[in-house]
């Protein structure tokens, strides 16, 4: 390797600017003092590794490298979460009864309600702005009051976000929105010391969610019936098992079962014979 080739700059990218400058200084085999430091990106930390960018250097060394040979570089260890963020339960509680699990809300008229008098409303829409704002999205956040599933149950607050290109924050069947919400909620609980009773949302999509599910178990229902066999439905969370459940619920001809575990947990289906 000729001295020209050698004294080429090399772009390293690490989770954070002195992790990214210690690598190419090692790759190099030189010290701060023998290359000149360019930064291309300072890169971000988001939010619970979300919305969380790279720093990237440029190292263009002034003297011929330690080891022609570049050394195999690590790979980045992703953002770490502060102790104070770690959740002390996972997303998705699993319960055997799925009438206990985290709740759906109704789709229907929104109740306006007067949010300068309410602290839970207030607290929790600042706080997903605030989360919103360190992941570096655009977004606004209406707050309303959803319907309640029955009148011995206080409705939740809806704060359903608005913006461009909001994909990223739904994520894989909804994954990335859930952690939003867990997340969500885990600090306003803390701040109201109680259970904060929410729902994190964007631009409607669990609303479309909803009623694509109760139309799905509508129809799954009535193909058990024709066929006279069990229907098994795709692996969902628990708030979607669910939906599915009490769509059923007044259905005489069926009957529904949660059945595997973890993130194979899925809803049977089960025809009543007779009927």
């Amino acid at each position: 390797m000729s001295d020209n080739e050698s004294l080429k700059p090399i772009d390293i990218t690490a989770p954070s600017l002195e992790e990214a400058i210690d690598n190419g200084l090692r790759r190099l085999g030189l010290t701060r003092d023998d290359v000149i430091i360019e930064i291309i990106e300072e890169g971000s930390r988001g939010v619970l590794g979300m919305g969380s960018r790279n720093a990237v250097v440029r190292l263009t060394p002034l003297k011929p490298p330690r080891y022609p040979e570049p050394e195999e570089m690590p790979e980045p260890e992703p953002p770490a979460m502060p102790d104070d963020e770690i959740p002390d339960e996972p997303f998705y509680p699993v319960d055997e009864d799925d009438e206990d699990e985290e709740q759906s809300y109704q789709v229907g008229r929104q109740i306006a309600v007067d949010l300068t008098t309410e602290e839970e409303a207030r607290i929790s829409a600042e706080t997903l702005r605030e989360l919103l704002s360190q992941m570096e999205i655009q977004a606004e956040v209406e707050t309303y009051r959803a319907e309640a599933e029955s009148s011995d149950e206080e409705p939740p607050w809806v704060l359903d976000i608005h913006g461009p290109d909001l994909g990223i924050l739904i994520g894989r069947r909804g994954e990335t929105l859930n952690a939003v919400q867990y997340i969500t909620r885990l600090i306003v609980s803390r701040e109201l010391q109680r259970r904060a009773n929410i729902v994190v949302d964007v631009e409607g999509y669990k609303m479309r969610r909803e009623q694509s599910l109760r139309k799905l178990a509508k129809r799954m229902a009535d193909q058990a019936c024709r066929m006279g066999r069990t229907v098994t439905l795709e692996p969902m969370p628990p708030n979607e098992r669910r939906i599915i459940h009490i769509a059923l619920r007044g259905d005489q001809s069926v009957s529904t079962e949660s059945v595997g575990a973890g993130d194979q947990r899925k809803v049977t289906i089960i025809p009543v014979l007779g009927k």
